[in-house]
């Protein structure tokens, strides 16, 4: 049986170096989706698809199909793998929902789709691994050994401000200075 396993990162290079050991660990390209944000990806690179490899260097080879895509309330963001493939087509209207409606068209509960859509809106990164139950075990070791955002906190974190789900008519988030 086939099962999907998500987690979010504070930053696109923890995804990145995810993605890299999932790949070592002979996890394919086709099973494998990143969603998230990159400093070096703006709105004004939104259009530019394929040409996000001169933007972030070496993780272009990472992942077949990586390229920027606009995303209803989260903007743009550097996406490769079928769950990309998938919010690409809500961003066209093939699909109901831009991530939420991909990441649960995948078997992901609809609230955590929700919280992992923030966390992409809010500057995060999110893996997605689809995996048998006899490989999931290896996936959850590798994906948890990066130090992956704790959903209960930082859902929990997001509810005290007011949040209740992703809003793709939300303005962009800022994050808060320090």
């Amino acid at each position: 049986m086939t099962q999907t396993i998500t987690r979010s990162y504070d930053t696109y290079e923890q995804a990145e170096s995810v993605v890299r050991k999932l790949k070592d660990a002979g996890v394919t390209d086709s099973d494998i989706s990143l969603v998230g944000r990159h400093a070096d990806v703006d709105e004004s690179h939104a259009g530019e698809g394929a040409g996000v490899g001169g933007l972030i260097g070496g993780a272009a080879g990472l992942l077949a199909g990586l390229g920027l895509i606009a995303i209803p309330g989260i903007g743009p963001v550097v996406a490769a793998g079928w769950l990309a493939a998938t919010a690409a087509g809500a961003a066209t209207g093939a699909v109901a929902g831009g991530l939420v409606g991909a990441l649960t068209s995948s078997g992901v509960d609809e609230k955590d789709a929700h919280y992992y859509a923030e966390a992409v809106r809010r500057g995060g990164s999110v893996v997605a691994v689809r995996t048998t139950d006899e490989q999931a075990p290896a996936v959850v070791a590798i994906m948890d050994g990066a130090t992956p955002i704790n959903t209960v906190d930082r859902r929990t974190a997001y509810e005290r401000e007011g949040w209740t789900q992703f809003d793709p008519e939300a303005p962009p988030y800022v994050r808060p200075s320090l």
